[in-house]
């Protein structure tokens, strides 16, 4: 019983970190090109509803996974021309995106499903593939563990290739240069305009992966309450983590054990409120954020306009 417990609150945590991970690596990402984007939750409810609803019309999982990428690269390009080539300000750009993300979302769910503010659900052998699933013993340890999704494999992948990226290529380079002091990059004939443009859709991109693993992986389909602050989640997530790829990470497993909780404590017999299990998550992001904001520090140039002389 001891070990089953374990491994359901290990395999849980991997569940609902993931779309954490996403967005939090879209965040970094972002904001070390010296862009704020506080408009994550709403590319990834725009990515939640994409997902599950090409996903169902396509029958098939993957390719609604990669719509919800593409449909967050072009809020995250709505973002960018706002911010780099308008200088709007960087937060209220955000906020903005906030309320079209879902606003677009339940308008096209009353479009294409007969009115209703979610999809239909996408059947299980549409969904994104196991690639373990088979390997262990059903139910063992290892299995309750590893047997998940494609979509949690490819994220803790793409922690590692954001790091090499920012950390072992000259492109990195270049993104953490403009975060930093963006006129000197200029100077060295690095273009800001474009690098910050780059970074700015791929965060949109993944924010919008991240909505999407959760529509089409941890469940099969779209609803009104499905992101429900996950974006912010994901933000505190990378300030947590310092502005890191592989900080953001290990603090997305943080909240992610902390849902894991929630879900686990029904199964020990202990009764606690379901509100108050409910809050544990949010409260957690509270704390953290307070004990750590002022002592992470973010690059330089992060929310400040840049204007090419």
């Amino acid at each position: 019983m001891f070990f089953e417990s374990i491994a359901f609150l290990l395999g849980t945590t991997l569940m609902y970190a993931t779309p954490l991970i996403y967005t939090s690596l879209g965040g970094t990402i972002s904001e070390n090109s010296g862009v704020v984007n506080i408009g994550l939750e709403g590319i990834m409810f725009m990515g939640a509803f994409i997902g599950a609803a090409i996903g169902y019309y396509t029958h098939n999982g993957w390719i609604g996974f990669l719509a919800a990428g593409v449909v967050g690269g072009l809020f995250g390009l709505l973002h960018a021309v706002a911010c780099i080539s308008f200088t709007a300000n960087q937060v209220v750009s955000g906020i903005a995106i906030n309320f079209l993300g879902p606003g677009f979302a339940l308008l096209l769910s009353r479009l294409m499903f007969d009115g209703a503010a979610m999809t239909l659900p996408l059947p299980l052998d549409e969904k994104i593939s196991r690639p373990l699933n088979g390997v262990f013993e059903q139910n063992s340890f290892f299995d309750m563990i590893f047997n998940r999704y494609s979509t949690v494999y490819l994220a803790f992948f793409l922690v590692l290739l954001v790091w090499f990226v920012l950390y072992k290529t000259k492109l990195g380079l270049r993104i953490r240069s403009v975060g930093e002091h963006p006129e000197a990059a200029a100077t060295l004939g690095i273009s800001v305009y474009k690098i910050r443009y780059m970074s700015v859709i791929a965060s949109g991109v993944l924010a919008g992966f991240g909505g999407a693993a959760v529509s089409i992986a941890i469940v099969s389909q779209f609803r009104v309450t499905l992101i429900s602050g996950q974006g912010f989640i994901a933000l505190a997530a990378m300030i947590f983590g310092k502005w890191k790829p592989q900080g953001a990470m290990w603090a997305c497993l943080l909240f992610g054990l902390a849902q894991a909780i929630v879900v686990f404590m029904p199964r020990t017999g202990i009764e606690v409120s379901s509100q108050l299990l409910s809050m544990l998550p949010y409260v957690m992001t509270l704390v953290l954020l307070v004990i750590f904001v002022g002592k992470s520090v973010a690059p330089s140039a992060d929310g400040k306009i840049y204007e090419k002389n």
